[in-house]
């Protein structure tokens, strides 16, 4: 069975979004069920940890794990990658997905976006980044932009990239 661990680091983040622990649960659930089999993984043995924190946290992982002193929306810290083995039995530890509040809720903000829309969209983009996907290069940008507006799509989340309200 699929497990996703949420925690809440920035109570704040439940001032603004009082179901965030299941919205992140439901999101990620459905954004593994997509995408997992894409990548050849069993959705069931899948297991990721979501952090909901401040910018104070993330620009501190991302100066330490990225050497750029800033925050950021969203950082993903996958557990596997390309060469790893996939045990044939048992849970499969994707990562870490950690979203900041305070440029999340100023990004929705000058983008004309619902606080909650545009946390699914960045729970999305994390889970994507565990199971491989990039957008370095075109070609890559635009699969994993086509995946993102189809989960958030089926999660009734307007297409992030439009740049409509929502």
């Amino acid at each position: 069975m699929t497990e996703i661990i949420v925690e809440i680091a920035d109570e704040a983040w439940l001032a603004k979004v009082p179901d965030a622990e299941a919205l992140c649960s439901r999101v990620a659930a459905v954004a593994l069920g997509a995408a997992a089999s894409l990548v050849d993984l069993p959705a069931e043995r899948l297991e990721v940890s979501l952090l909901l924190t401040d910018d104070a946290q993330v620009q501190a992982l991302n100066r330490d794990y990225r050497q750029q002193d800033k925050p950021t929306n969203v950082l993903s810290f996958a557990a596997l990658d390309e060469d790893s083995p996939i045990p044939s039995d048992g849970p499969i530890l994707l990562g870490d997905v950690i979203v900041a509040r305070e440029t999340t809720e100023r990004e929705a903000a000058e983008e004309d976006k619902r606080l909650v829309h545009h946390l699914a969209h960045l729970v999305v983009h994390g889970v994507l980044h565990l199971l491989g996907y990039d957008h370095m290069e075109d070609d890559e940008a635009e699969e994993m932009e086509s995946l993102e507006r189809s989960i958030l799509a089926g999660l009734g989340v307007p297409d992030p990239y439009r740049g409509e309200p929502g």
